[in-house]
């Protein structure tokens, strides 16, 4: 189960759709929750920043530590209005990628949003918790509408070490789940990690963990990030697990990875792990 869940709260409304998933998981795990905001960078380097200008660095610094702790008393707000018995309000003055990495350790899982490609969105925040973390990520879209998450899951499999850490990291959800579906993408050409039969293994694994599973694959034309959502699409997913994968910058733009396409354009929660 997921005991503690922290998740990122800033002045956007795109922190709705988040509150909605991290609030929906701790009623039903019974966890404590943590907002956590941060200021978007530390005293001294804000100071360091503008010294030289002609403003009062503790004045201008103030005002960035209230407009997190509005944003905190939202969440709290928020978080009572959709039931959350056990809360904390957290802020940090910190840039946002540094502060929830810390204290993520602390906790079973992140949440935070979707990679929108907007002025109210921390870039890349999803990918680098999930990347230089230790603990799963959840990463909602702005039109997540609060339906439960451990309902129809699709899992991606490609039999990495990834996919492993992921299908570990929702373990709590999956033993919930009504459905799951394993979803393998062109299976064949990665038969070094999968076996004689696809998929058969991590089956039987999840079998043990009392998690009862149907084995989907597909052959496609289509990135492996564009296929696992259609296939989750197609099976009415509440919820996509797979794993976080980095590339160069340079490859990352020239072939589009399935992180970047999952983060950027996925239509329903993913959970992600490296």
């Amino acid at each position: 189960m997921y005991k503690t869940i922290i998740v990122h709260v800033d002045e956007s409304p795109l922190t709705e759709a988040r509150l909605r998933a991290a609030a929906g998981l701790a009623n039903a795990h019974e966890a404590h929750l943590v907002g956590c905001a941060a200021t978007g960078m530390s005293w001294p380097a804000y100071a360091m920043l503008t010294g030289s200008m002609a403003v009062s660095p503790a004045d201008e610094f103030d005002s960035l530590r209230e407009a997190a702790r509005a944003s905190l008393g939202r969440f709290a707000e928020r978080a009572r209005q959709l039931g959350v018995a056990s809360l904390e309000e957290r802020l940090v003055e910190d840039e946002n990628r540094d502060a929830l990495l810390l204290h993520s350790r602390y906790a079973d899982l992140v949440v935070t949003g979707q990679d929108a490609g907007d002025a109210a969105t921390v870039r890349g925040l999803p990918q680098y918790l999930a990347m230089h973390g230790v603990r799963p990520v959840l990463v909602v879209p702005p039109s997540y509408d609060g339906a439960p998450l451990a309902d129809n899951i699709v899992v991606g499999w490609d039999g990495s070490g990834q996919a492993i850490r992921a299908i570990a990291g929702a373990m709590p959800l999956l033993t919930r789940a009504r459905n799951v579906r394993l979803a393998l993408v062109n299976p064949d050409l990665e038969s070094g990690l999968h076996g004689e039969e696809p998929g058969a293994d991590i089956v039987l694994y999840l079998a043990r963990h009392g998690v009862r599973v149907e084995v989907l694959s597909e052959r496609s034309q289509a990135s492996v990030g564009d296929a696992l959502i259609g296939m989750a699409k197609g099976a009415g997913a509440s919820l996509l697990v797979t794993g976080a994968f980095g590339h160069s910058r340079y490859r990352e733009i020239v072939l589009g990875g399935v992180t970047r396409v999952l983060l950027e354009r996925a239509p329903l929660p993913v959970l992600m792990a490296h």
